[in-house]
């Protein structure tokens, strides 16, 4: 299925907290002389319009950045992110990871992302116009595994899936196995829903299993609207950086919450 479409909910809950978390990430990686990858396997269209009608009509956005982003103090990196493309694209303008990381990232940093959804693939292309970015249009999984370990060793990988396949919560664990199996030295962080169903809790009691020193980091909020399923958003990291819960815990405050 290829369905889904991000713009939709652009800016929501869920992405702040991914957003600001990997923003973190990165300016804590670069902080060091030394270069890195950034991988990432659900790419999406790397910026978005939040004036556009459809994410006007779900409203995610003025929920997310719109009331939490401003809590944050003008010095964290996914703040500053967010002001740099404002001024770029203009004040309704959203940048996906792709354009976070490209934002974060130097000359001697590598990145590759991967969208098979076609349109999304074609409007991501556009995004990363004068960005030095490897693009595939490809199952970003199969592209993990086949570019894994990168050059350079040192990095991170973002895997963000939509989850409308529910196969996808049963075969994560795997593909996750078995990208740290090639890339055991790689910060792996995967985002997940979490569903008023509880359909994520059997991929997490798995992963933790297998990853027992992963870190885990869950923020809850009320459903946008009606009707919706997502309670909550998640994040699931092997081989978290030093100081990472701390920064966690900061995002988490966004929600009235800690990690």
């Amino acid at each position: 299925m290829l369905s889904y479409q991000h713009l939709y909910h652009a800016g929501n809950p869920a992405d702040v907290q991914k957003h600001a978390l990997l923003a973190w990430v990165l300016d804590y990686l670069t902080q060091k002389d030394k270069p890195l990858s950034y991988i990432e396997t659900h790419a999406g269209r790397g910026l978005y319009d939040l004036s556009a009608p459809e994410a006007v009509r779900t409203g995610e956005a003025a929920e997310g950045v719109g009331r939490l982003a401003e809590r944050l103090t003008a010095g964290h990196p996914y703040r500053q992110r967010l002001d740099e493309v404002r001024v770029m694209h203009g004040p309704q303008a959203y940048p996906g990871s792709p354009l976070i990381a490209a934002l974060s990232l130097r000359e001697t940093d590598t990145i590759h992302l991967a969208e098979l959804h076609p349109q999304e693939h074609a409007a991501l292309k556009a995004a990363m116009e004068g960005w030095e970015a490897h693009l595939y249009k490809a199952d970003g999984f199969q592209t993990a595994l086949a570019i894994t370990p990168p050059t350079p060793r040192r990095g991170v990988l973002l895997i963000d899936p939509s989850y409308e396949v529910k196969e996808d919560y049963a075969a994560i664990p795997k593909h996750l196995a078995a990208i740290h199996r090639k890339w055991n030295v790689g910060i792996l962080m995967l985002w997940y829903p979490i569903l008023s169903s509880g359909a994520h809790r059997p991929m997490l009691a798995a992963l933790e299993r297998d990853h027992p020193g992963a870190l885990r980091h869950e923020v809850g909020f009320p459903p946008v609207r009606e009707g919706h399923r997502m309670i909550g958003s998640g994040l699931f990291v092997i081989n978290p950086p030093w100081g990472m819960a701390e920064a966690a815990a900061e995002v988490g405050r966004l929600f009235g919450a800690g990690a």
